[in-house]
Parts: structure tokens; C-alpha cells; sequence
């Protein structure tokens, strides 16, 4: 097994998930880190996560920074404008190259990227940062395009569709000329009656002393326990992250218990949420879309956070008297998911095993839980694997 790590999905089975991220177990990203200050530490952090390469950047820095004894009470993090295209792109690439994988019947040949033919957003970051400036005129530019993709205005599409039903109605009207209209289609069948037990992991709170006690509560374990992020709990139990979970979504979802079709609309919902948004009044490191920060700990040591793509993202270092790194974990969205006990591995287990529509309903699954690592299906092998992420 590399680093990188692998899952496997075993429907109508018990555990309903094996596998694991080595990196992040056994105090081995530690080790790789022990010694390295800055910047440097950043690069290697962006170079082992290269998925979701921004979002680990951005935390290190804002987790590095809060555990500095230098550290200033104004965070040097990058303005919120280049979080929110950067996740834009993550879901546009996801929808791009990952939803097909994982449809009920596997299609074979070339990826269908047809509708991305004047998207102004590469799937492929760019090697140097773009300055805020920049990124407000491309997701101006993301705007427009979507806009021309959707035929209206994007408030006017987010009104008319904002409801589960109407949505799935718009999915298949254009299934036939939009790829991932046509894959929320085809799934929408069955993940409307794929109803895994809802846990929200509510580590955030809009009330800042509240915030600051759970941190501390979850960097405990982090902190002492070398495995703990690749199976976390949260108060004793398993939780789950992902779009729908957002600081954001919980004054107004309030206990909405969610499905795999709403977990599968919810990509694509923010996609459209985050390009119709309008740029933020100031360069500051808060946003109401996507919240991120930090928070020292004491003595080196901090906790950072970020909302990406798949869900909640932390970092937790310690950093010795000269500033340098002497221990650091990730605890990233895949490792809440895909835990051997959580609500993906107990719908994985419900399952009827040998049944031809459980190993579609397990694809299904995965997609609604976004790994971002190497993922298959036991029982699958027509299936084409993803290649190997970190």
C-alpha cells in the first residue's frame, strides 16, 4: 500500500470499508515534516496532498502562523476570493473526471469534455498564484460562462431550482448535452432512496467562543494520538463533512437529513453558489461562503481550518522554540467519510450482497462521499479505476 493510500468499498458486507491513508497514521507526516520552517513546510505539505494542494497550502500557513512566537493577531492568509475559485475548480474537476467513473454502468473511452470547450477555468490550477484581482475577474469570467452554459442568469437558475425535486427535473432535461447534468441523472434513481444516517460534523459554530472550545476539544486527540486522524470521532461518535455541512448551511438546514441525491446536488449547487456570489467589500481572511482560520494553542502549538471541496479540512503543528516543525497531523474529509464505522460503511453494509444494483448503489455512495483517494468497489471490476491522489 503507498502513502497515498486506497479504499475499498464492500457492499452487503461487514466492515463496509477497508483501507486507510498511511500518511496520515503512525505519526509518519511528522516525521516527514520534523525540522522544516515556512514556507518550506507549506511546499511539502502541497506536494504530498496534490488534489486538494490550495486548500492544504492555505491551512499550513494559517496554521503555521498562528503556532509562530512571532505570530502578529492579523493572519497572513491569501484573500478569500482565491479560496472560493479554487474550490470552484475542485468541483469542476470532480464533476469532470470523477462523477463518470462512478456511474452505474461504466462507459468506456474517452471522457466526455465537450461542455468544457470555453470554460475560462482550466481544471488545472495555474503554476504561479493568481492575485486576488485576477481571481475576481476569472470567476467574473466562470460567471459568464455558466451563465451562457445555463441560459439565465444564475440568481434567477438557483431560484427556480433551489427545491430537490425541481432540481432532479432540470438534471434530466439536460442530461442529453450536459455530462454532469446527465450523470446527476442517471444517479438520481437510485440515490433518492440511498438514505444513510446523518451526523453532521458541526466543529464550526457562528458564535466564536463556542468555536474556539470544540477546536480545542478535537486538537486533544489530534495532538495525542498518532492515529487519530485516520479514524477521528467527534464526541465519542462518527460525523461526516462535506458541502452540506457548512457553517453556513446550519441556520438554515437546521436537522435536514440528508440523502445521496442531496449529497450529489450539493456539489453542484455550490458550484453555482460560489460563481454567482458577489466579490467580497475587503481582502479580508474571513468569508461567509467558505470559512477559514486559526487559533493558537499555546506554547507552538495551533489548529487550523478550512472549508474546501470535500468538506472540513484541519491542520494541527507543533512547532519547537526556533519555529521549526517537531510534529504535525492532517485531518482531512475523506478519513470522516470513509470511517469503518461511520453512515457510508453502515448503508455499504445494508446492502444486498451479490445483488447487481448493490455494487451501482455502492458507486453511488462514493460519489456522494468524494474520496479523495483511490477508491473501488469489491466485486467491481468493470469499473475503471481513478488514479491514485494523496
Amino acid at each position: 500500500m503507498t502513502l497515498a493510500g486506497h479504499y475499498t468499498l464492500h457492499p452487503g458486507a461487514r466492515p463496509g470499508i477497508s483501507g486507510q491513508r498511511p500518511v496520515l497514521g503512525g505519526g509518519r507526516l511528522g516525521r516527514l515534516l520534523r525540522g522544516q520552517q515556512g514556507e518550506s513546510t507549506v511546499r511539502t505539505l502541497g506536494n504530498v496532498f496534490t488534489l486538494c494542494a490550495h486548500a492544504h497550502r492555505r491551512t499550513a500557513r494559517l496554521a503555521l502562523h498562528a503556532a509562530s512566537p512571532q505570530a502578529s493577531s492579523v493572519l497572513p492568509v491569501e484573500p478569500p476570493v482565491l479560496l472560493r475559485l479554487e474550490t470552484a475548480r475542485d468541483h469542476l474537476r470532480s464533476m469532470a473526471l470523477d462523477w463518470p467513473q462512478r456511474q452505474p454502468i461504466a462507459t468506456h473511452g474517452a471522457l466526455d469534455l465537450h461542455w468544457l470547450r470555453n470554460c475560462p477555468l482550466p481544471l488545472l490550477p495555474p503554476t504561479q498564484a493568481r492575485s486576488p484581482q485576477e481571481a475576481v475577474d476569472a470567476l467574473a469570467q466562470l460567471r459568464d460562462w455558466l451563465e451562457h452554459l445555463l441560459n439565465q442568469p444564475l440568481p434567477d437558475w438557483l431560484t427556480r431550482h433551489r427545491e430537490s425535486d425541481a432540481f432532479a427535473h432540470w438534471c434530466h432535461s439536460r442530461a442529453h448535452d450536459l455530462p454532469p447534468a446527465r450523470c446527476l441523472a442517471a444517479w438520481q434513481p437510485l440515490a433518492h432512496t440511498l438514505t444513510p444516517h446523518t451526523r453532521c460534523l458541526d466543529l464550526l459554530n457562528a458564535d466564536t467562543a463556542v468555536q474556539h472550545t470544540q477546536l480545542h476539544t478535537i486538537a486533544q486527540p489530534l495532538a495525542a494520538d498518532a492515529d487519530f486522524a485516520q479514524r477521528p470521532l467527534w464526541h465519542g461518535q462518527c460525523a461526516e463533512t462535506g458541502v452540506w455541512t457548512r457553517l453556513r448551511h446550519q441556520a438554515e438546514n437546521g436537522t435536514l437529513h440528508h440523502t445521496a441525491w442531496t449529497r450529489l446536488g450539493a456539489r453542484w449547487m455550490e458550484l453555482v453558489k460560489l460563481t454567482a456570489a458577489a466579490p467580497l467589500a475587503d481582502d479580508g481572511p474571513r468569508d461567509p461562503l467558505l470559512d477559514s482560520g486559526a487559533l493558537s494553542l499555546g506554547q507552538g502549538q495551533a489548529i487550523a481550518w478550512c472549508e474546501m471541496a470535500r468538506g472540513l479540512l484541519l491542520h494541527w503543528v507543533q512547532l519547537d522554540p526556533q519555529g521549526r516543525v517537531d510534529d504535525y497531523r492532517v485531518l482531512a474529509p475523506t478519513e470522516w467519510n470513509f470511517h469503518a464505522d461511520g453512515a457510508l460503511a453502515q448503508a455499504l453494509t445494508a446492502l444486498p450482497a451479490n445483488d447487481p444494483t448493490a455494487t451501482a448503489s455502492a458507486w453511488c455512495l462514493a460519489a456522494a462521499y468524494d474520496p479523495c483517494v483511490d477508491c473501488t468497489v469489491l466485486g467491481a471490476a468493470t469499473i475503471p479505476e481513478e488514479p491514485a491522489h494523496a
